[in-house]
């Protein structure tokens, strides 16, 4: 007598910037016969296979409470990405849904952090205002000089000294930066930090204290505009602000506010809230910024990298193995 193993529904939702149907059938090759992949490019672009997933795989398409109400047999959401904000998890745990990300999977982690110390580089070296100026014929170093800084012997504040803020850590002690960081909420001294001889702080003596100061915290309840016009005010008018983790974790009107009154020295951002965002944003125009699309953790080396670790991690769930990056565990 044999027995017939069931075969789980995986829906593979890969928005069409992101790479859309010809890299989720790539992924979808990875699983073989444990599973029965449908790709799609928006989550509830096939409501049949929404209804019948056991598995959702996002590539930062939006998984919301309405969602995961239509997906009854619904038991794990795995995010192509650090970031979960997409995923409504308190809809997720509330049905007893998993949620994991890709934390511990080295995927893009590396390349967030290059693109932390790129910010903080072309903000220190004056490096936009002077290529601008030398396409101009102007000779602008009189009027830049005084704004050019070092990173050597500063202070890096590093909000979240998780997988991303070690990789960031790391990279700092070769310019002999003194590292503080902050976690939220504040989390014991860890042996990482330990080795990387950063000294934890509360997050508003980090926001005094430090000449750069880098976000790489989740964005969550709690985060949402955990940099405000209050705290903004801490920080000494040479300080530099970067941000590589998501848009919202700073008031971005605040922000716009601080560097069009002088009070800081400039910030660098890759994140936006929302993406991509209106031409209306006040930090598009704002003085002494440095400004990306959202480009860190998404180079030709990252996203193949991202693809393979957010389909291993469900295809070992698939076969019976406890997931990895477990960010809400779906207890009801």
């Amino acid at each position: 007598m044999t027995s017939s193993v069931r075969v789980k529904q995986v829906l593979a939702v890969v928005p069409a910037e992101a790479g859309g149907r010809s890299v989720g059938t790539a992924l979808a090759s990875v699983f073989g016969s444990s599973a029965q992949v449908t790709v799609v490019e928006t989550t509830d672009e096939d409501t049949a296979a929404l209804g019948q997933a056991h598995v959702i795989l996002t590539g930062l398409g939006p998984v919301t409470a309405e969602h995961i109400t239509a997906a009854p047999v619904l038991e794990l959401i795995q995010c192509a990405s650090h970031g979960f904000d997409y995923v409504d998890l308190a809809a997720a745990q509330s049905r007893g849904v998993v949620v994991c990300n890709i934390g511990s999977s080295r995927a893009e982690r590396q390349d967030v952090a290059e693109q932390t110390f790129a910010l903080m580089l072309a903000l220190a070296k004056q490096l936009i205002p002077g290529h601008t100026a030398l396409t101009q014929a102007d000779w602008a170093l009189p009027r830049l000089q005084p704004h050019l800084t070092e990173l050597h012997g500063k202070t890096l504040g590093i909000i979240g000294l998780g997988h991303i803020g070690k990789e960031v850590a790391r990279r700092a002690a070769p310019f002999d930066m003194d590292i503080v960081y902050t976690d939220v909420p504040l989390a014991p001294l860890t042996e990482a930090a330990e080795r990387l001889r950063a000294r934890r702080v509360e997050l508003d003596e980090l926001l005094r204290i430090s000449d750069y100061i880098t976000v790489h915290t989740p964005l969550t309840d709690q985060t949402r505009n955990l940099i405000n016009a209050e705290r903004l005010a801490l920080l000494k008018p040479t300080a530099f602000v970067i941000n590589t983790a998501r848009g919202a974790v700073i008031d971005q009107d605040a922000l716009a506010d601080a560097l069009e009154a002088g009070k800081i020295a400039g910030a660098g951002i890759d994140v936006y809230d929302p993406e991509p965002p209106p031409a209306s944003l006040r930090l598009l125009h704002a003085p002494n910024v440095v400004l990306s699309p959202h480009v860190g953790g998404v180079t030709r080396e990252t996203l193949p990298r991202i693809a393979m670790a957010a389909a291993s991690n469900v295809s070992e769930y698939l076969v019976g193995k406890p997931p990895a990056d477990v960010v809400s565990e779906g207890k009801a």
